[in-house]
């Protein structure tokens, strides 16, 4: 069974970076779809940005032309760079196959934008 340890998350100010990363156990991490995930208190998880196996990327509106999804697939790691942040950023990132959420989650990694 596949296991996602997501990690790179803290406090950082507007206008600030992070890098997430999320390391999966289990071969099957180059065959599927991967997403970044996050849930802001009070409200629903949503999707941020999503990789196919080609290649091709997807992100929600609020994050294009901030943030960039890669994965390396030799590592079984998805990545998220975030800039340019803002508060509303502020969530837990999860990360997971796309779209359809096979995996369980694992325990995301805070990120708080706050000055």
């Amino acid at each position: 069974q596949v296991q996602l340890v997501e990690s790179g998350g803290g406090l950082v100010q507007p206008g600030g970076s992070l890098r997430l990363s999320c390391a999966a156990s289990g071969s099957i991490f180059s065959i599927v779809a991967m997403g970044w995930f996050r849930q802001a208190p009070g409200k629903q998880r949503e999707l941020v940005a999503s990789m196919q196996r080609d290649g091709s990327t997807l992100y929600a509106d609020s994050v294009k032309g901030r943030f960039s999804i890669a994965r390396d697939n030799e590592k079984s790691t998805l990545y998220l760079q975030m800039n340019s942040l803002k508060p509303e950023d502020t969530a837990v990132y999860y990360c997971n196959s796309y779209p359809y959420k096979s995996f369980p989650w694992g325990q995301g990694t805070q990120v708080t934008v706050s000055s």
